[in-house]
């Protein structure tokens, strides 16, 4: 099946959540960014899946975070503290799927060292800002952590084509770094900057995680 229209529809509306986010109309982002969203989880569902066992996982995760995505548009304190858990589980899920392409004993690599001490940075600097959300925020940033591990290991050590395990390596990588902007606006300072940057790192996360469960082996 061709999915060509899906790539130029996601990036007018892309350009259109950003519009709204820049021009503060909450009314606008949900409805941009629930369609958006959307695509991720369409994206997946009409592509062929020759890794099942991978395809399940991953559809979860796309499925949580279009969940996450509209509690995050949505103003209320218990919507942020429900997307986080929606993308919290959603991480998981990843890892999940990570896990059966490659073994969790074949984790263990130089970059995990790197991506434990990176986590425990950002730990470090987000919390003069967290106040009580300290413990959920530091769970979320090891669940990061571990899906890209898990990811970088995929890339390291799968059998599957460097060209699949290189989408699902920067799939991750473009999700965990979107997920600093969203704790930078929300724990450290609101700014337009954050969602500028952030926004289309997460959308290029999805849809290349999305993208990656059709292209076999």
């Amino acid at each position: 099946m061709h999915l060509y229209w899906i790539a130029p529809l996601a990036a007018l509306l892309l350009a259109a959540l950003l519009g709204a986010e820049r021009g503060r109309r909450p009314a606008l982002v949900l409805p941009i960014k629930s369609a958006l969203s959307a695509l991720f989880v369409t994206l997946a569902v009409l592509q062929p899946h020759p890794l099942p066992v991978y395809y399940q996982p991953v559809l979860y995760g796309l499925i949580l975070g279009l969940v996450g995505d509209v509690c995050l548009a949505l103003p209320s304190p218990a919507a942020f503290r429900a997307g986080l858990v929606a993308f919290l589980l959603g991480h998981l899920a990843y890892v999940w799927a990570f896990a059966q392409l490659v073994r969790p004993a074949h984790w263990l690599n130089p970059g995990l060292v790197l991506l434990l001490a990176a986590g425990v940075g950002i730990f470090w600097w987000l919390r003069p800002h967290l106040g009580r959300m300290k413990g959920p925020v530091a769970a979320y940033i090891a669940v990061i952590s571990l899906m890209l591990v898990a990811a970088w290991a995929v890339w390291l050590r799968s059998a599957l084509r460097p060209g699949l395990a290189l989408v699902i390596l920067l799939g991750a990588l473009a999700f965990y770094l979107s997920d600093i902007c969203v704790a930078r606006d929300r724990f450290v300072r609101r700014e337009f900057l954050n969602r500028l940057l952030g926004l289309p790192l997460y959308y290029l996360g999805q849809f290349l995680l999305a993208w990656s469960v059709g292209l076999g082996r």
